[in-house]
């Protein structure tokens, strides 16, 4: 009794033995496939490494059964063998022609064959060159395995220490791989891509776009450092954007993936530079020291992914600093810049409340993933937080917080622009207003005058000039002229033209002597000037061509192409109670007294080459208008003012 009862026990073992030996054996049936499936059903997993595993005949009876959604630890604790292969059995249609995989995520070196064949490789198992794993791959099965009904694939993995030691499953994963028609695969590879990257890549491409506008405001407002930040911000993003792209659709070495991951390091600067000009707080060395802290771990962490302690809190200790300044900071100092009535900082201030939210859900989550009990809830979180679909889009917060302070940056700039645009149009009028009472104060042109032939030409470099010019007959025949140059151009310069003309004509009903309307001139400018201060020469010349000159610092009048030698003296409003000397020569009929503003002599051309005295003396010679078109074409810099005056017979009375 006793031995049958042992051998019904014996037979009994062996039969459990055999029926377990065939369920582990049993293939996965795909004759039916309609579509595409995850290939997440068990799989048998060895550690080690043996090319004959890849193929079809090899016997697998003895490897370890491997539910794909479990973790590979709970198999080899803490043994961390670095190449595990897994071998999936599969019953498949002869008749289907299209079949493919398509892989992502499964490690960053890996090897599929199916039957024995090679029909995907990322990285280098063996010696070890490591890729990235966010691509989408997909390789077509060879039909002649198609053929025979009967697939296996053999996956080969190299497991780095980090992917060991991240906290998480390292190895083959259920949704690592999956199995259909290839058009189909490829249409999904390509809707998830899209799909996934959407809202990342046009918040790039927003803060990118944003950066270059920023970049142009910033040339022409030099004073505005806030498109600073901004224009540094969209560089930042712009060398980071391309790597990110290309990993969406092949794997990259990972030296590659670290390069693009070194500019990170300037993020928390750059951010605070960003924040901080808008709330109006200057960056001593204490903020510098802590930004450059956080810039060093937020590097860290990112590159911590590749380290063989690759866990949670030692990346959120290294993050503590930027996560502070992201999360606690700026929204603090946005806060305390809008009480202040900062009205663009409070457009920035919702986004960056958002984005601080996010951080917090998004620590907390991850805390709470790593605790067993919470790990189903903490999954849904992140899922709603990070990877919620609304079609064949991925929402995540991340971006949406990015693209809505983008677009508040946007809308700070477009309503600066606008305020500019109001503000030019004004400025655009006042120098209409003043170009065209400075037309009046100073015309293009000089009218005849008895006994005088005078030509003069005005080339403003702008809308409105610095220069400006009188001539005043008087009651004897003779006439009073006055040429000079404000310093500066622009509206300043044109106002105080109008000042200073109008003082010549208050002074010329008093006095036509050259050395007291200087001196007189020179009173009413200093102290009103701003500043300022502005070169002039005084003339009188008789109806018998008597000429008596004063010169306040301006260029000295050509005689028949010949400089006259005057003695030098302060410009006008650069100091009280100046006295200027007068010197006397003759104006000879037909002789030509020509005058310039430094306009002329200052002309350069695109070599850099000036005018120059030479050239200068050399055109005195010529009529107003020719001096004056010589010098606009050499090269105009600054106001051009020409005068020439010639003495000309008066024609007698009948």
């Amino acid at each position: 009794m006793r031995p049958r009862i042992l051998l019904t026990f014996v037979l009994l073992c062996a039969g459990a033995a055999l029926a377990a030996a065939q369920t582990a054996a049993a293939p996965l049936d795909i004759t039916h496939l309609h579509g595409t499936r995850f290939l997440d059903s068990p799989w048998l997993v060895q550690a080690g490494d043996n090319p004959a595993w890849a193929s079809p005949a090899f016997d697998d009876s003895r490897w370890t059964r491997f539910d794909p959604y479990s973790p590979i630890n709970a198999i080899y604790g803490e043994q961390r063998p670095p190449i595990l292969w897994y071998r999936l059995h599969l019953a498949d249609d002869p008749a289907e022609d299209s079949l493919a995989l398509s892989e992502i995520q499964i490690a960053r070196a890996f090897e599929i064959y199916v039957n024995g064949e090679l029909v995907m490789r990322s990285g280098q198992v063996e010696p070890f060159h490591p890729r990235t794993t966010g691509a989408r791959l997909l390789a077509p099965i060879p039909q002649q395995a198609i053929r025979t009904g009967s697939l296996v694939i053999a996956l080969r993995l190299r497991i780095s220490p980090s992917e060991w030691g991240n906290g998480q499953n390292p190895g083959y994963y259920g949704n690592n791989l999956a199995i259909g028609p290839y058009a189909d695969l490829q249409h999904e590879a390509w809707l998830t891509i899209l799909g996934d990257n959407a809202l990342p890549w046009f918040d790039h491409l927003f803060t990118i776009g944003l950066g270059i506008i920023a970049l142009l405001l910033f040339s022409a407002e030099r004073r505005q450092k806030e498109y600073l930040w901004i224009a540094a911000l969209g560089l930042l993003t712009l060398l980071e954007f391309p790597s990110t792209v290309v990993e969406s659709f092949r794997n990259i070495p990972v030296v590659w993936d670290i390069v693009g991951i070194l500019p990170r390091g300037a993020s928390p600067y750059l951010w605070a530079g960003f924040y901080f000009s808008f709330a109006a707080i200057r960056i001593d060395w204490r903020w510098r020291t802590f930004l450059v802290i956080a810039g060093i771990g937020n590097l860290g962490a990112a590159l911590q992914q590749y380290a063989s302690f690759n866990i949670l809190p030692v990346q959120i200790f290294l993050n503590l600093p930027y996560i502070v300044f992201l999360s606690i900071i700026v929204p603090v100092v946005l806060a305390l810049r809008v009480r202040r009535g900062g009205r663009e900082a409070a457009i920035l201030f919702i986004p960056a409340v958002l984005f601080s939210l996010y951080i917090y859900a998004e620590v907390t989550l991850d805390m709470l993933f790593r605790v067993p009990g919470w790990k189903p809830f903490a999954l849904r979180g992140l899922n709603l937080i990070d990877n919620f679909h609304a079609g064949p889009f991925a929402l995540s917060l991340n971006p949406i917080s990015g693209i809505l302070c983008t677009a508040s940056v946007a809308l700070i700039v477009l309503g600066r622009s606008a305020t500019t645009a109001r503000r030019q149009a004004l400025l655009d009028a006042e120098l209409e207003a003043a170009r065209q009472v400075q037309q009046v104060l100073v015309p293009e042109h000089t009218g005849t005058l008895p006994g005088f032939a005078v030509e003069s030409v005005y080339l403003p470099a702008q809308q409105v000039g610095g220069d400006f010019f009188q001539i005043l007959p008087d009651n004897a025949g003779g006439l009073l002229l006055v040429v000079g140059d404000v310093a500066g151009k622009g509206l300043p310069a044109a106002m105080l033209v109008s000042v200073i003309v109008g003082a010549i004509r208050a002074t010329a009903e008093f006095t036509r002597d050259p050395a007291q309307m200087l001196a007189s001139l020179n009173e009413r400018l200093v102290g009103r000037a701003g500043g300022g201060f502005s070169t002039a020469l005084a003339a009188h010349i008789s109806e018998q061509g008597q000429v008596t000159v004063a010169n306040a610092g301006h260029l000295p009048p050509y005689l028949d192409g010949r400089e006259i030698d005057l003695p030098g003296a302060l410009p006008l409003g650069v100091a009280p109670g100046v006295l200027y000397e007068s010197s006397r020569f003759a104006l000879d009929p037909r002789s030509r007294l020509t005058f310039y503003s430094d306009g002329v002599v200052e002309a350069q051309n695109p070599a850099g080459e000036l005018l120059g005295f030479e050239r200068s003396r050399d055109l005195s010679r010529r009529p107003a208008p020719e001096i004056a078109a010589a010098a606009q074409s050499f090269g105009q810099h600054d106001d051009i003012t020409v005068l020439t005056i010639e003495r000309t017979p008066v024609p007698a009375l009948a």
